[in-house]
């Protein structure tokens, strides 16, 4: 891990998180379940080169935000998230957050912002756990209907007028 440049938590964590490109990597882990290179290079709205990709996983990992699979011959690496790396959910939804405020976006990009909004930050605690499920192996924990990310996809769908 590099150490930063100071001692400042706030330089230290925009060392790692300052760009856009890791945050939307990020993102795209977190919230599109995006795990492999080919997915999260073709799955990205805003269009990352394969260069970029490449170099922001390598940080991500090296930063403990993510970890890599070992691909045997033939097979794709897998990338999953850190406790560190699910840790950033609730920076991400304070940056969406004050996208949503302050800048224009489609509505069913910003749907997924708005739902977790309205669910307040228990939901948020609800979709770090069901991260830690999926990328840490952890014991899923019982809800009462859908889950979290159920009920998120079930919102944009709502919005872009698709069917499940």
């Amino acid at each position: 891990m590099v150490e930063p440049r100071s001692g400042c938590p706030i330089n230290a964590a925009v060392e790692v998180l300052g760009d856009r490109w890791s945050l939307l990597v990020l993102r795209d882990v977190i919230f599109g379940d995006r795990r492999y290179f080919r997915a999260l290079l073709t799955g990205s709205v805003e269009g990352i080169a394969s260069n970029i990709l490449a170099d922001r996983l390598v940080r991500l990992v090296e930063a403990g935000l993510l970890t890599r699979g070992t691909a045997l011959r033939g097979q794709r690496a897998r990338y999953s998230l850190t406790e560190a790396g699910i840790r950033t959910l609730p920076i991400l939804y304070a940056l969406g957050d004050w996208g949503l405020d302050w800048r224009p976006g489609s509505a069913e990009l910003r749907s997924r912002q708005q739902v977790m909004r309205d669910e307040g930050p228990a939901f948020i605690e609800e979709l770090m756990d069901e991260l830690r499920v999926r990328h840490l192996g952890a014991p899923p924990k019982p809800h009462d209907g859908p889950g979290p990310f159920e009920r998120l996809e079930a919102a944009a769908c709502r919005i872009s007028g698709r069917t499940e």
